[in-house]
């Protein structure tokens, strides 16, 4: 099976430019098929804040009103991806950005059935593989926003770890899928405050300790779910590490692999 990289980049890396290119050119020289997802960062919040729009995030995950779908509407589908697919074209790489809308690339549901109201938040039901496969075999690669819709008219913002695992799986049936989540550390670390403390190796009994004891929290928990989703739906490997050292990370000398 041809080997298909899902490269999911953090909001800390879409907000600095300097790690943001340099991230960037790492993908660029990447060989073989692969797919960009990228969160979305500080913009939208400050954009929120600057038109007195509160924002509220659970677990790492934003509660969605309708003034805020708009706002991450326009940041994450516009600014942020339209800056990456421009980056990644001056790079060599001939890339497409997409929402879940584009294409019919990603149906969702708007989350229900949670004692919390996320608002329009949308869980994954379906990954377009069929124009994934196009677009792949046409040697361009997609830049991912994390906006999917609901098949009805209404578009819905969607955890970005989610978006890259839900393709990931989805891809696995036609790839060897490899899903990377880089962000600003050099992995999963025990102590917040070392940069050498990455832990190499996380399986599911030291995941629910770490938990336990708050090593790993908030914004690093969707991740973690999302890794054994992904390794159970059939994705090869899930590691998470520093977004630029995706040489490192894939070939095993950097980040944190998550095993079953």
């Amino acid at each position: 099976m041809e080997k298909l990289y899902i490269i999911k980049i953090g909001g800390n890396i879409v907000d600095n430019p300097t790690l943001l290119t340099a991230c960037l050119t790492a993908f660029s020289k990447l060989e073989g098929q692969a797919i960009l997802v990228h969160g979305g960062g500080k913009l939208a919040t400050q954009l929120a804040i600057s038109m007195g729009v509160e924002q509220t995030m659970v677990e790492g995950r934003r509660i969605t009103d309708e003034a805020t779908l708009k706002i991450v509407t326009m940041v994450y589908g516009g600014a942020i991806n339209k800056n990456i697919v421009a980056q990644l074209q001056s790079l060599g790489v001939n890339a497409m950005g997409l929402t879940g809308a584009d294409g019919n690339l990603i149906k969702a549901h708007k989350r229900t059935g949670t004692s919390i109201d996320y608002g329009f938040v949308g869980d994954v039901d379906m990954v377009n593989t069929n124009l994934v496969k196009q677009l792949l075999s046409n040697s361009i690669k997609l830049v991912v926003a994390p906006i999917t819709h609901d098949g009805k008219g209404q578009l819905l913002n969607t955890n970005a770890d989610t978006i890259a695992q839900s393709i990931a799986t989805s891809m696995s049936k036609h790839y060897e899928v490899h899903l990377i989540y880089g962000f600003e550390r050099e992995g999963v670390l025990s102590d917040v405050n070392n940069s050498d403390s990455v832990i190499a190796l996380i399986d599911r009994p030291a995941y629910g300790i770490l938990k336990n004891q708050k090593v790993i929290f908030e914004g690093m928990i969707p991740k973690i779910d999302n890794a054994y989703l992904a390794l159970e739906g059939g994705v090869q490997s899930v590691i998470i590490g520093k977004a630029e050292k995706l040489n490192q990370l894939i070939n095993g000398t950097a980040g944190t692999t998550i095993k079953i």
